[in-house]
This record gives C-alpha cells, sequence and structure tokens, in this order.
C-alpha cells in the first residue's frame, strides 16, 4: 500500500466492479470515488491547480475560486487545504448539503448563489460571480473548469490510459458530460491511440450540452445549462440522455445490492444499459463505464424517500423495471 503526504497524492484508480449480475448486460464501472475528494474530479482539480502554478497565475497571496455544483469544488477545496490556499466555492441551491457541510469543515467558503439563469439553471449566475469577484480584486485566480485545457487532459494522461491498461479488448466506454472533461480526455485518447473503442456520452434530460431544450434539474453533477466549451461531440461514438427519475432507480437498485454509488454513477450507469439494449441486445461488446461519485453525498437527496416524493412523485426504485 502507498504511504502518501497530501491527500491528492492518491489517484489511482484501478478498482471495477463488474455488474452485469445487477443491470443484465455485460457492464464493468471504474470506480472513482476511493479517495479523499470521492470522486473523480480530484484528478481534475490537481490539474487544474497544477496548471495554474505552472502558469504563475497561482502564486503567494492568491485565493482560488471556482464554480462548482459540488465534486469539484469540494476537490479543489481538499487540495487547497493541503496546500494553506484560500479557496471560495460558488455554488448554488442544488449543491448537496452533505457537501456545503464538508467543503466548510475543511476551511473552504461556499457562496451560494440563487439567482436562476435564462435557461432554468444557475450556472451563467455562477459564473456571473465568479467573473465579479475576479474583477474587483486581482488576488482572486479563477481556474475555469469549463474551458481549461488542463480539466480534459487530467484524464487523457491518468483516467484513460488506466482503462485501456485494464481492458486492452475493450469495445465501449461510457462516460458521464457534466464540464466534457474526463469525456472529452479519455474520448481523445482512445482517438489519438488508434483505438477502436467507441466513446459513448452520458447527459442528464433537461441539460443543453448537445443541444437538447433545457428543463428543470435537481441532481447535481451531469448536465449544464449553458453548452460546455470543452465538448467536441465529432469524438463521441454517441450520446446518450437520461432522465432523473431513472438516475434515482439505478442508484438504489445498485445500493439494493451494497454497492453505494452517486447521482452522476447512477445517471451513467442508466445511459450505458439504454445504449447496449439498443445497440447490443445479444451482450457481445466488452463494456465499461466510470463511476464518478459514491453515496455519501447523496443520502439527503436521492437516499431520501420525502426528498425523492417532493421532486420526482411516487417512482419506482428498482433498476431492472427501466425500459
Amino acid at each position: 500500500m502507498p504511504v502518501i503526504t497530501h491527500p491528492h497524492d492518491l489517484l489511482e484508480a484501478s478498482v471495477f466492479v463488474d455488474v452485469e449480475p445487477i443491470v443484465g448486460r455485460p457492464l464493468q464501472l471504474k470506480v472513482e470515488g476511493f479517495n479523499f475528494a470521492g470522486s473523480v474530479k480530484l484528478r481534475t482539480a490537481a490539474g487544474l491547480v497544477e496548471a495554474a502554478e505552472a502558469e504563475g497565475r497561482l502564486v503567494e497571496g492568491s485565493v482560488v475560486i471556482e464554480s462548482s455544483s459540488g465534486n469539484l469544488g469540494l476537490a479543489i477545496g481538499v487540495i487547497a487545504a493541503s496546500r494553506g490556499i484560500p479557496f471560495v466555492c460558488v455554488t448554488d441551491p442544488r449543491c448537496n448539503p452533505t457537501t456545503l457541510r464538508l467543503l466548510r469543515a475543511i476551511g473552504a467558503e461556499a457562496v451560494v448563489v440563487s439567482e436562476p439563469d435564462r435557461n432554468g439553471g444557475y450556472l451563467e449566475s455562477r459564473l456571473r460571480h465568479v467573473r465579479a469577484t475576479c474583477a474587483a480584486d486581482d488576488r482572486y485566480v479563477w481556474l475555469n473548469q469549463y474551458a481549461n485545457p488542463a480539466n480534459w487532459l487530467a484524464h487523457y494522461e491518468l483516467t484513460a490510459p488506466e482503462i485501456a491498461k485494464q481492458h486492452p479488448d475493450l469495445d465501449v466506454l461510457f462516460v458521464g458530460a457534466g464540464t466534457g472533461g474526463t469525456l472529452m480526455g479519455c474520448a481523445r485518447y482512445f482517438r489519438d491511440n488508434g483505438d477502436r473503442v467507441k466513446v459513448v456520452g452520458v447527459d442528464a434530460i433537461g441539460s443543453v450540452s448537445f443541444g437538447g431544450p433545457s428543463g428543470p434539474r435537481y441532481i447535481p453533477g451531469l448536465g449544464s445549462s449553458v453548452a460546455p466549451p470543452l465538448l467536441d461531440p465529432s469524438l463521441l461514438g454517441g450520446v446518450v440522455h437520461v432522465p432523473e427519475p431513472e438516475t434515482v432507480r439505478w442508484c438504489r437498485e445498485l445500493a439494493s445490492h451494497g454497492f453505494l454509488f452517486g447521482g452522476s454513477t447512477g445517471t451513467v450507469v442508466g445511459g450505458a444499459v439504454r445504449w447496449l439494449n439498443e445497440h447490443d441486445p445479444q451482450g457481445a461488446l466488452r463494456a465499461v463505464a466510470i463511476a464518478p461519485d459514491l453515496a455519501d453525498r447523496y443520502v439527503d437527496t436521492i437516499y431520501d424517500d420525502v426528498w425523492v416524493a417532493e421532486h420526482f412523485g411516487d417512482i419506482q426504485t428498482r433498476g431492472r423495471d427501466v425500459a
């Protein structure tokens, strides 16, 4: 076992879970939640911070600021706490209460922007706050996960090669679409290495990332109310859109078998099963999906019966009942 000095020294993620007995399709999940930020976003955060330092933007006396619906903010907060760097996370009311408490526990300042943007989301409002803060005080350094190439490069250099090493015979990879960093890093890696792997993006219904109509979304993580600059759909082998009630059903179905995953993972699993049902009914393809997070951030939402009933009504909670 490795001995580490800083929380972001633990970035390796070599655990895969075979969920075929649960989902009814040959599918393995690459589990990314076993680190001190609890999600795949620790890799992104490490890349963003290192790039800012290398560019000379992040210096002594700087204050890091970033817009995030939760996981990326907490990941930056973990690194900032380790390095003694002040950090401000600009988030919104959809941020899980547990995430807010954890942010404050590690010394970060959490600013909750409550004004919806023109698409009914909060991203534009969060970005306005970030830009105004940076314009008013040059100590603030915006890492800008939405347009920074360091975002996708972290997954090009780490996440995708790990998958290729463990699964040299892989046919299709399912990756959730948030900022597009993980998705584009993986898509570019497999393209550049001449691989036959088809990379399929998974998005939430109500997200405008791939040109769909905007709609209400209650589960943070995947999806966006603004088209992410990093996304290049031409690199993808398809996109699957998943309704949020299905996210809840899959999270709870996995939990009923002892696998406690987060909302982004439930969405990705739902998208993978939908795609495999349509494109691989015989189960001939070797498939992997990236599981970005674990369940702890969602105990007040996806795993709370009252919250689910308030937002989605009386829904079935067994993933295999989803068509």
